[in-house]
């Protein structure tokens, strides 16, 4: 065992739950990567998501932003090109996208469309659908206004979806956050959850939480504590 895993080990019980806010500065003494490493939470929650009543799914803008800059592509006809890329997206246009998305090409990390080209997008769901980048109105990535929805991406707001597992997966944040930015980013993004709770969910909704970043073991977070 490498030193570093030693020291890790010192800090750190497998066996045990932790509170929000003692996970948001564990993570920080834990992570041994050399690089400013990303934090992201798994989210088990007892839903089943082949029923549409219980898709959990939605957007969330974390206060501090996720540490990344997001690649943002806007697909849209030409009389919002312009406005696409004033607002700071990174990728603007329609058919050729569409073409490349086809090709296997998905080198972003937000998409956002106009209502009035979705007929086109549409068959791309296959593609778009695992990696959670399909445009759509509830998260508020198909709209006319397209330079908000390029301002919002850019400044932290997150889209998520459970998955066929019945888990959220996101990034909240970057090592070198501060604990108390880490926590309210956690925060944020665990009380939208809570709040998009299927009616039809019985019993216990948030099952489990885990945080980790890219070169740490998985923190159990007491769901307790949120």
């Amino acid at each position: 065992m490498s030193k570093a895993s030693r020291a890790v080990l010192e800090k750190y019980d497998l066996e045990k739950s932790y509170s929000l806010k003692d996970a948001s500065n564990l993570i920080k003494e834990i992570t041994t990567a050399k690089f400013d490493a990303t934090i992201d939470v798994a989210i088990r929650l007892n839903v089943d998501p082949r029923k549409a009543d219980q898709m959990v799914r939605g957007s969330v803008s974390l206060p501090h932003g996720t540490g990344k800059d997001m690649k943002v592509l806007v697909l849209c006809t030409p009389d919002k090109v312009e406005e696409a890329k004033e607002a700071g997206a990174d990728f603007v246009g329609l058919e050729e996208y569409i073409e490349k998305i086809k090709g296997g090409w998905t080198d972003v990390d937000v998409i956002i469309s106009t209502p009035n080209v979705m007929g086109k997008i549409g068959a791309l769901g296959r593609i778009l659908g695992p990696r959670n980048l399909m445009p759509n109105p509830k998260t508020g990535t198909v709209t006319m206004d397209v330079a908000k929805a390029v301002a919002d991406s850019k400044g932290g707001k997150i889209d998520f979806k459970v998955d066929k597992f019945g888990i959220i997966h996101a990034i909240i944040g970057k090592v070198s956050f501060s604990e108390e930015n880490i926590y309210n980013n956690s925060k944020e993004l665990l009380d939208t959850i809570i709040k998009l709770k299927p009616a039809s969910a019985k019993g216990e909704y948030v099952t489990s939480v885990f945080m980790s970043s890219t070169m740490s073991p998985s923190i159990n977070v007491d769901s307790s504590s949120i």
